[in-house]
C-alpha cells in the first residue's frame, strides 16, 4: 500500500513538472513558510548574501530588491511573487530552527569539545549492487573494484566513534548500501519520458548499452538518474530534516577524475582535496521555482554564517594532516570562498535540501596512483609506506582529519 502511494505521488510530481517550472522529483515550493523570516535580515545583509554567495552570476528579474523589501518571483508561469520585508536596523530574533549554532551550545571541555553537538553523517552514494549504475565503480585487472559508496561507508563507520568520544551525538543519513528511498528506477519511467520530452527527445529509446554515447537519451538511463541522484538524496533529506534534525551534516565523498573505460581505467598522478558549502546557484538553476525557493530559504536561515568558518577551519586541518593540495575548478559552477584555498560554494542538491549547515568533503582522487594503491591496501593499524611516505590507512586518515578539524574548531569557540 505504501509503495503504491509513493508511486502515485511520483506520477503526481510528473504532472507538476508539466504544470509548473519545478525540478524533476522536486517539491512544490511552500512560500508562506518564509513568512517567519519577515524583518529578520537587513537589506544590506540580504543583498550581500544574494550577490556574493548564492546568486553570484545574476538572478535577472527573479529577485527585485527595493529599499524596504525584496520581491521574489514565486511562480513564473502564474506571475505571482513573495514579498520579503527587510529589518530596518536591529533585526528581530531569527525564528526557531531545528539546528543550533555551535557557539550557542555552551562551554565544553578540551577533552569533549563536541559535547551536545548533534552530527549526521551522510556517506555519499550507495555502492554495492548500485555502484555501476551510479558510475562510481571501476576495476583494475583482477583487483577488487573501487566503489565510492562502499569507501564512504567505511570512513563513516570509523569516524562515528571518534566523534562520539569527543562528545557528539552521531546519526547516519543512510545505512551501508541500502537506498533510503523506497522507490526504484522503474518507478520513474513516466517522469523520465517527460524529462526527455522537455529537452526535445520525443521518441526515446527504452534501454541503452554501457558504452552508448547517447545513453542519456534513453528512458532507462534517465530513470536511474532520477532514482540515485534525485530521489535518494531527497529521501535522505526528509530523514535528516524530519527525524534526525542534526546541528550539522558531514557529507563524505571521494573525488575522481575521468577514468575512461571502468574495466580498463586510466590512473593519473594528480591527487587533491576540496570542501563544498551551498551557494553559487547558476541562472539556469534558479529559474526553477523550487530551486529558487530553496535558495531563498537557505539564505534566510543564515546557514552560511555557520558553514563558512567551520568549512574553512576543517579544510585547513584536513590539508595539514593529509598533505593534499587544493583542487582548482576549471568550470564556472562554483565560487571560491573563505581563506583556506580549499573551500568552494556550489549548488549541490545535498547541500541545498538538508536544512541545517552542511560541509561536503571531496578528498583524494580514487583513480590516482597513490589513491588507488591506498584504497587497495584497505584498512589497517599503524602505518605503511606509499611512494616513500609512511601513511595511515586512507580511511583512518580521512576520519581522523575530520574529527580533529571539528574538534579544534569547537575548542576555539567553546572552551574557555
Amino acid at each position: 500500500m505504501l509503495r503504491r502511494f509513493l508511486l502515485l505521488f511520483g506520477l503526481f510530481q510528473a504532472t507538476q513538472l508539466l504544470a509548473a517550472d519545478i525540478s524533476p522529483v522536486g517539491d512544490k515550493p511552500r512560500w508562506p513558510t518564509l513568512e517567519r523570516y519577515q524583518e529578520t535580515m537587513t537589506r544590506d545583509d540580504f543583498t550581500g548574501l544574494l550577490q556574493n554567495v548564492y546568486a553570484t552570476r545574476g538572478y535577472d528579474d527573479l529577485v527585485q530588491i527595493g529599499d524596504d523589501s525584496a520581491r521574489i518571483v514565486e511562480d513564473a508561469a502564474a506571475q505571482t511573487s513573495f514579498t520579503l520585508r527587510f529589518a530596518k536596523e536591529t533585526p528581530r530574533k531569527l525564528p526557531g530552527q531545528y539546528w543550533r549554532r555551535i557557539d550557542k551550545l555552551g562551554r565544553a571541555s578540551r577533552e569533549r569539545p563536541l559535547r551536545g553537538l548533534n552530527v549526521a553523517l551522510d556517506p555519499g552514494h550507495l555502492g554495492g549492487r548500485w555502484a555501476k549504475m551510479e558510475e562510481r565503480w571501476f576495476q583494475v585487472g583482477d583487483q577488487p573494484p573501487v566503489e565510492e559508496g562502499e569507501l564512504t561507508w567505511q570512513v563513516a563507520r570509523i569516524l562515528a566513534p571518534k566523534l562520539r568520544a569527543l562528545g557528539a551525538e552521531v546519526s547516519f543519513a543512510r545505512r551501508h548500501n541500502h537506498p533510503t528511498t523506497p522507490l526504484r528506477p522503474d518507478d520513474f519511467r513516466e517522469i523520465a519520458r517527460e524529462v526527455l520530452a522537455k529537452i526535445g527527445v520525443t521518441e526515446p529509446r527504452a534501454d541503452y548499452e554501457v558504452d552508448d554515447a547517447d545513453k542519456e537519451k534513453s528512458i532507462r538511463w534517465q530513470s536511474e538518474l532520477l532514482f540515485y541522484r534525485q530521489s535518494e538524496i531527497r529521501y535522505r533529506a526528509k530523514k535528516v530534516n524530519m527525524k534526525l534534525q542534526p546541528d550539522l551534516v558531514l557529507c563524505l565523498h571521494f573525488n575522481a577524475e575521468g577514468w575512461g573505460d571502468p574495466k580498463n581505467p586510466i590512473l593519473i598522478d594528480r591527487d587533491h582535496f576540496h570542501v563544498l558549502i551551498n551557494g553559487s546557484y547558476l541562472p539556469d538553476e534558479i529559474v526553477h521555482d523550487d530551486v529558487r525557493y530553496e535558495m531563498v530559504r537557505r539564505l534566510l536561515s543564515r546557514a552560511y554564517e555557520e558553514e563558512l568558518p567551520l568549512a574553512n577551519a576543517m579544510a585547513t586541518t584536513f590539508a595539514q594532516e593529509t598533505g593534499l593540495p587544493p583542487y582548482q575548478y576549471t568550470t564556472d559552477t562554483v565560487a571560491k570562498v573563505g581563506t583556506s584555498g580549499y573551500v568552494y560554494a556550489r549548488n549541490l542538491l545535498a547541500t541545498r535540501v538538508f536544512r541545517c549547515p552542511v560541509i561536503y568533503f571531496e578528498p583524494y582522487v580514487m583513480n590516482s596512483t597513490d589513491g588507488f594503491a591506498r584504497i587497495q591496501a584497505g584498512d589497517y593499524d599503524g602505518t605503511r609506506e606509499f611512494n616513500g611516505v609512511q601513511r595511515k590507512s586512507i580511511f583512518r586518515e580521512y576520519a581522523q582529519a575530520i574529527a580533529d578539524g571539528l574538534a579544534e574548531y569547537c575548542r576555539s569557540i567553546r572552551v574557555p
